[in-house]
């Protein structure tokens, strides 16, 4: 699935974020901070994520809420998770960049299957996008 440029832009400039994982008897919701979009994948950094990877090593589907003011978006997908290799070479550089004391521990990187939005308009309440 292709995201939006729209969609992608709205990930890049949110002003939250949410990553909701699941494992048989547990739902687990945090709030996430530093996201890309590379190669129509979204990539999440790992700062201090514990629960969260225990989750998708159990159980790689995922779902991404996002919005800037009233515009939003949910995408669910599954994702993979790297320690290591090209992508996370590459946010570690751009983090040094910006966040000179975070240490990344990891990348996130969610495959695109669904997308909803989630904006909050009357008109289009959680409706599909893709």
């Amino acid at each position: 699935m292709e995201l939006l440029e729209k969609v992608i832009t709205c990930i890049e400039q949110a002003d939250g974020k949410a990553l909701a994982t699941t494992i048989p008897g547990c739902l687990h919701v945090v709030p996430v901070s530093t996201v890309k979009v590379l190669d129509g994948k979204i990539i999440l950094v790992n700062y201090f994520m514990g629960k969260t990877l225990e989750n998708i090593q159990s159980n790689p589907e995922v779902s991404l809420a996002f919005w800037k003011g009233l515009e939003g978006y949910q995408v669910k997908g599954s994702v993979q998770y790297d320690t290591q290799g090209e992508i996370f070479d590459v946010i570690v550089q751009e983090v040094a960049q910006i966040l000179p004391d975070r240490v990344v521990k990891g990348v996130l990187i969610i495959t695109p299957e669904e997308l909803y939005d989630v904006s909050a308009i009357i008109e289009r309440p959680g409706s599909k996008i893709a």
